[in-house]
């Protein structure tokens, strides 16, 4: 099976995935009613889980594939790593925690609270980083990365920056 194939049936498995996810939360909701409110969180939570594991994972793999020679077999395993990170667990992950999420805060009513509001910036911030890693996937994939590892450690820190403000919003709720 060619590259392409190969990560066009990953990319679809993904998607899959991601539906019986959002299928199975509407379910809940419908059959359910506000019952279903804290097993939505719960899978709410485990999607954030997994895309902060992709988002503090994935600029680490750019920092190593940024330090070895373009085309070698170091490079080409870093390529297929960050692709399916991309796109198995980080990308899904994001999409299932803005689905559930956003359903969350329209059953909650957090739509009108201030802290709702500076959690909501923040994972606008943290959805803006996930667009610039897709775009260092493709170009690391083309051989175009011209960051050097120093650029990606800065870089690495970001979402853990993110996800702090972001917790403590939440639970904290300061305003």
């Amino acid at each position: 099976m060619s590259d392409a194939a190969q990560s066009s049936s990953v990319s679809r498995r993904a998607g899959i995935a991601v539906g019986i996810t959002i299928v199975a939360a509407l379910l809940l909701a419908v059959l359910f009613g506000a019952a279903a409110y804290p097993w939505i969180k719960a899978l709410h939570v485990i999607a954030v889980i997994s895309w902060m594991a992709g988002m503090l994972y994935l600029p680490r793999l750019f920092v190593y594939h940024a330090e070895v020679p373009v085309g070698s077999p170091q490079s080409e395993t870093f390529k297929v790593m960050e692709d399916r990170l991309l796109n198995i667990i980080t990308t899904p992950a994001m999409t299932v925690t803005w689905i559930l999420g956003l359903w969350l805060a329209w059953q909650s009513g957090y739509w009108a609270a201030p802290w709702f509001h500076a959690k909501f910036a923040l994972v606008l911030a943290l959805s803006g980083l996930h667009g610039y890693l897709s775009g260092a996937v493709r170009a690391f994939r083309e051989d175009r990365n011209t960051k050097p590892a120093k650029h990606w450690r800065i870089i690495n820190e970001i979402p853990t920056v993110l996800m702090i403000g972001i917790v403590i919003l939440v639970i904290v709720k300061p305003f």
